[in-house]
């Protein structure tokens, strides 16, 4: 399958600029076609921001030092991998006409879907950048750390496809899928190191710190970015495998599952 794969991609040229082009349509169709426009990718992440500030900065007193950056970091790439495996759960059922009557295959329509996304996370990172910088600091401090955030966004890239792969092919036989994953995602919410504080989030759930790719690269989010620290490698090279290994199923399902799609949804 992998060589079918390869082979498939090193005989077009211009696969790259035809899934960048379905990529924009689609966050244009996302967000221009509102009057708020590319403003409704910024409004979650800070109104989420904004409750769980008020919750645990106000209320709870927490002493964690730019509590407000702290919180937009977790949540923009908690909301990226949400929105990318919640949102591509009937991929294969609402584009099955991209399939159908066009040479592109599924895998670029996924990638493209991401690649969308990909957009809007860009748009609320910059935000953060600035409100870290200039409102929190007060200054500008960046460093040549920051830029393991590219390696980090990467890992949080292959690990959405991957899960995005698995959960829309499973759609196939099993539509439920969408209801359990939308559970799931709210359990694993509370698992992850978004609004707690991290010496708190090691002491109650450490063993999640390392089994939860989600946790890793958040924690390694902060490091790097508020932190000027380099990342946990252990937990860098960890989370990038369980990315990969979860890449690889979602790729086998659907050369398994996928294919059959078009017939059954």
């Amino acid at each position: 399958m992998l060589q079918k794969f390869v082979k498939d991609w090193s005989k077009s040229r211009n696969k790259i600029e035809r899934i960048w082009l379905l990529a924009k349509i689609e966050f244009k169709l996302r967000y221009y076609e509102n009057k708020l426009g590319l403003l409704w990718a910024l409004i979650k992440p800070l109104m989420d921001m904004l409750v769980y500030y008020i919750a645990f900065k106000v209320v709870l007193n927490s002493d964690v030092p730019n509590f407000a950056s702290y919180l937009f970091i977790g949540l923009i790439i908690w909301n990226f991998f949400v929105e990318c495996t919640t949102g591509t759960i009937q991929l294969l059922y609402t584009k099955k006409y991209l399939y159908e009557y066009s040479n592109m295959n599924k895998f670029e329509i996924y990638l493209s879907t991401l690649m969308a996304n990909s957009i809007g996370f860009l748009f609320n990172f910059v935000m953060f950048l600035l409100f870290y910088n200039l409102i929190e600091l007060r200054t500008l401090a960046f460093s040549a750390t920051n830029l393991w955030m590219i390696f980090l966004f990467v890992n949080l890239f292959i690990l959405s496809l991957g899960v995005s792969l698995i959960l829309s092919n499973i759609y196939i036989v099993a539509k439920d899928i969408s209801q359990l994953w939308i559970a799931f995602t709210t359990f694993l919410f509370f698992l992850s190191p978004i609004f707690y504080k991290l010496a708190t989030f090691k002491a109650s759930l450490g063993a999640l710190e390392y089994a939860n790719p989600i946790a890793g690269i958040i924690i390694n989010g902060r490091r790097v970015m508020m932190q000027n620290i380099a990342p946990d490698f252990r937990l860098l090279f960890l989370d990038l495998g369980y990315a990969l290994l979860l890449l690889l199923i979602g790729l086998l399902l659907l050369n398994k599952l996928g294919v059959k799609a078009a017939e059954k949804l």
